[in-house]
């Protein structure tokens, strides 16, 4: 049985076809990078769509990000702009900036381009010690699939720093990552920044499985600087040291057995070497 986000993005699909915007399936598959196969399998209701190809069908065709998770609005984004929304930022009764966080079932909503400051406040909001969160605006996202593995687990949490849109063509850093926060998407990429030249940022995931893509200075919205990431304490971590350690120990010792028996080895044949000279 798949979910009722998969039905919706099936409905999608089919509306895309009836209004002659993708000819075929087939098509469509390929045009968001995805097994037409795998979406055959999809479209029947075998398996639910994964989270890589319906963002990039978001992306791609303007599919209603809203539509998908809640099933309001419409299928499909008609209008399109190219302002920069507005920051909506979370105070305490001393009137400083707390850290919103974007759990994953809000982070569709979050990126849709209807999002309303009352949704932003009711996200939860916390403070974290030390002085490099003391000044500016961090928000924190869930880390949600495994394109950015191994550096970035599923269930882990970034914290991050807003990146001004005026500072974009010149404060975001080839290679590091950062959350990108695009038309019906949020995603966790390594940048590399070619706005000044080509308008557009080539998102890199760290898994070898995902390909490099561009987003275009348009269909960005917010653009966050990792700062840090929260993740779940692996209590058998000093257990896997220690085996490791064990096995370059006894790799060692081999390395050391074998060192002092090709040596006697040498010794013997020098020995019968000399042996052999002196006699008649």
């Amino acid at each position: 049985m798949v979910s009722i986000v998969t039905k919706r993005f099936i409905q999608c699909h089919d509306y895309l076809k009836e209004q002659g915007v993708i000819r075929s399936s087939r098509q469509f598959a390929l045009d968001i990078n995805y097994l037409p196969q795998n979406l055959n399998k999809v479209l029947k209701g075998d398996r639910d769509i994964p989270m890589e190809a319906m963002r990039s069908a978001i992306e791609v065709f303007n599919i209603n990000p809203v539509y998908l998770y809640t099933g309001k609005g419409k299928m499909v984004i008609e209008e399109d702009t190219d302002e920069f929304r507005l920051l909506t930022i979370v105070t305490d009764n001393s009137n400083n900036e707390k850290i919103v966080h974007v759990p994953v079932p809000a982070q569709a909503g979050y990126a849709a381009e209807t999002i309303q400051p009352d949704f932003v406040s009711e996200l939860p909001a916390y403070s974290l010690p030390g002085y490099d969160f003391q000044y500016g605006t961090f928000r924190s996202f869930d880390v949600n699939g495994d394109s950015m593995v191994p550096y970035l687990l599923p269930g882990d949490k970034v914290v991050c720093r807003f990146v001004e849109p005026r500072e974009w063509g010149t404060a975001i850093k080839d290679h590091h990552v950062y959350v990108i926060v695009s038309r019906g998407a949020v995603v966790i990429k390594r940048v590399v920044n070619n706005l000044a030249r080509h308008r557009h940022l080539l998102l890199i995931s760290d898994n070898d499985e995902y390909q490099p893509y561009r987003l275009n200075i348009n269909d960005l919205r917010e653009i966050w600087y990792v700062k840090t990431k929260i993740s779940v304490f692996d209590h058998s971590t000093s257990d896997t040291h220690n085996e490791l350690n064990a096995r370059l120990n006894s790799i060692q010792v081999a390395f050391e057995e074998q060192k002092k028996l090709l040596e006697k080895l040498v010794n013997e044949r020098d020995n019968e070497g000399n042996n052999g000279n002196g006699s008649i």
